[in-house]
């Protein structure tokens, strides 16, 4: 299970719209790394008895920050300042199909696949960046990018493996699938946000 399989692909103007809205794009991007780092930090503290997810979470802790920190440096280099976090409907939207009245394991298995959606959809936008914005530095900046977010996708689905049965993850992803397609179907076509 390692291709993103995303039930609908980012419409391609999305791209030149990002282009136009450089400044919000890094921001939005910036705060995104931010929250990637918080999620495995809660992660971590809500099933800190779970070894091998802190053993696979903590070092991604670090990377997370350390996109944020590289963000932060791509905004300077352009000398345009870190602005302020907006409201991610994306994000918002996915949580809300996080189930309650559930078995713990069964909340792991939410959040894991939750957060595996996130890091898709951003490898998905990362990808189309690298091809295809106009400046060649941040071509390079977004493919590298890319390739991190492509392993950590990868990450949370195998730990959702480990600690859980593969059918019913397999099942519980294609159910994620299929709402973050309604999701983007719903979404309005924003150039100044990472989803």
């Amino acid at each position: 299970m390692t291709a993103f399989r995303l039930q609908l692909p980012t419409d391609p103007r999305w791209v030149n719209l990002a282009e136009k809205n450089l400044a919000d794009i890094l921001t939005d991007h910036a705060y995104c790394e931010q929250k990637a780092a918080s999620t495995c930090i809660s992660l971590i503290q809500q099933y800190a008895e779970y070894t091998e997810l802190v053993d696979q979470l903590a070092p991604i802790v670090t990377e997370e920050w350390g996109h944020f920190r590289a963000v932060l440096n791509e905004l300077k280099k352009r000398q345009l300042p870190l602005g302020k976090q907006r409201k991610d409907e994306y994000v918002g939207y996915l949580q809300q199909f996080v189930r309650k009245g559930v078995s713990r394991e069964e909340q792991l298995l939410d959040k894991l696949l939750m957060a595996a959606l996130i890091e898709a959809r951003s490898c998905e936008r990362f990808r189309l960046l690298s091809e295809n914005i106009s400046d060649h530095s941040l071509r390079d900046f977004y493919y590298r990018l890319m390739v991190s977010e492509a392993a950590h996708y990868v990450l949370f689905i195998e730990l959702a493996r480990t600690y859980i049965d593969k059918d019913q993850v397999q099942q519980r992803w294609e159910e994620w699938l299929q709402y973050e397609k309604e999701i983007m179907h719903r979404l309005e076509l924003r150039g100044d946000r990472i989803h």
